[in-house]
C-alpha cells in the first residue's frame, strides 16, 4: 500500500496530468476509495459507458477492469483509451471464451443474443444488444415476448431475469463472476441474527439463495441508491466491497456491513481485479500513455452497434439522460 502522504502527492500528479493532457479520469464504483476520490466520474458500467460517448477529452483513463476500457474504445475509436494495468481482467468475462460461444450460439438459430457488458470485444462482435446489471431487465422487455433470447454470459443475472419476466424461451450461457459467487449465505444469516433490523442488499448477479434472501436486488448504481432513500439504518450488502465507500459518503449516518464470503480469511468480498488498479498505476499510464487499448477495427465496428442500441434503448427507457 502507498504511505498516506505519498498517495496526496500521487494524486495531485495525477490531476495536474489529467489537465495539462486534456484526459478524463473514469473509474468504476468498486475501486479504492482514493481513486473514487480524484476521478472525473465514479458509476457503474452503464454510467461509464454514457460518460465515455460524451466526453470530449484527448485521453479516456479506464479505472476499471479490461472490458470497461475496451468498452470505451468501442466508443471512441479515435481518442486514446489506457488501462492502468492490463492484467486487470474479469472472471466473468473469462467465462465466456468466443469460440466456444459461437458454437453455442449455432446450437440455437433464430435467437437474440444479449450479452451482458462484462464481456470481451469479440463477444460483444457476436451479440445483438449488450445490456448491464442497470437496464437488464429493459433491454429484455423491449423484445416481444415471443422472441427466443439467448442470454450471456452470467447465468445468475440471467435467471433472474428470466424469473422476473417469465420468459421460458431465455437460453442462458453458464458462466458467473468470482465476487459474487462466493457469497456465503449461512454467514449473511448469522450476521442478520446480529443485526435484526438490517435489510439485505444484493446484486443480482448473486446465485439464487442469496437473492431469495435479500430485502432489495439491483445494480450497484441500485443498491446505492436504495440504501439513500431508504428508511432502515443498518445494511448487509452483498456485492463487491468498494461500494460501501460510496454508500457512507451518501449516508453517513447509516451502518453498513460488507456480505462475508465462503472463505472466511477475508470479512469481505473484493474483485481482486478492480483493486489491481492503484494510483501509482494511473500515474505511469497518464504519465508514458502506455496501456493503450487497441481493437481490430473490424472487431471494434461489429461491436459498437449493439453496444449503441443498448444506449439507445436505456435513454429511451429513462435510465440514461
Amino acid at each position: 500500500m502507498i504511505p498516506f502522504v505519498d498517495k496526496e502527492k500521487i494524486s495531485e500528479k495525477i490531476r495536474k496530468l489529467l489537465k495539462d493532457k486534456n484526459a478524463v479520469l473514469l473509474a468504476h464504483y468498486y475501486q479504492n476509495p482514493e481513486i473514487q476520490e480524484i476521478a472525473d466520474f465514479v458509476g457503474d458500467s452503464l454510467v461509464l459507458a454514457q460518460k465515455a460517448v460524451e466526453t470530449d477529452a484527448k485521453i479516456i483513463v479506464l479505472a476499471g477492469v479490461y472490458f470497461m476500457a475496451e468498452t470505451a474504445k468501442i466508443l471512441n475509436p479515435s481518442r486514446k483509451v489506457l488501462i492502468p494495468d492490463p492484467e486487470a481482467g474479469c472472471s466473468l468475462a473469462d467465462s465466456c471464451p468466443v469460440d466456444d460461444f459461437i458454437a453455442f450460439k449455432k446450437r440455437y438459430p433464430g435467437h437474440t443474443v444479449i450479452s451482458y457488458v462484462n464481456t470481451s470485444a469479440e463477444i460483444k462482435k457476436e451479440t445483438d444488444i449488450i445490456c448491464t446489471s442497470s437496464n437488464a431487465l429493459s433491454i429484455v422487455n423491449s423484445l416481444p415476448k415471443e422472441e427466443k433470447i439467448i442470454f450471456a454470459p452470467d447465468r445468475n443475472l440471467g435467471n433472474y431475469i428470466k424469473r422476473l419476466t417469465g420468459r421460458e424461451n431465455m437460453v442462458i450461457w453458464d458462466g458467473a463472476c468470482h465476487v459474487h459467487e462466493e457469497f456465503s449465505l449461512e454467514k449473511i444469516l448469522e450476521l442478520k441474527k446480529l443485526h435484526p433490523e438490517a435489510k439485505i442488499l444484493a446484486h443480482p448477479e448473486c446465485k439464487k439463495p442469496i437473492l431469495i434472501a435479500a430485502d432489495y436486488i439491483g445494480s450497484t448504481k441500485a443498491l446505492l441508491d436504495f440504501s439513500q432513500k431508504d428508511e432502515s439504518s443498518v445494511y448487509i450488502v452483498a456485492t463487491e466491497s468498494g461500494i460501501l465507500y460510496q454508500m457512507k459518503k451518501a449516508s453517513p449516518h447509516k451502518t453498513f456491513i460488507p456480505a462475508p464470503p465462503i472463505d472466511s480469511s477475508c470479512g469481505c468480498n473484493d474483485c481482486r481485479f478492480m483493486k489491481m488498479i492503484t494510483l501509482e498505476k494511473i500515474l505511469t499510464s497518464l504519465e508514458e500513455e502506455k496501456y493503450a487499448i487497441e481493437i481490430d477495427e473490424k472487431i471494434r465496428a461489429a461491436a459498437e452497434i449493439p453496444i449503441r442500441r443498448m444506449l439507445d434503448i436505456s435513454s429511451r427507457s429513462g435510465l440514461i439522460r
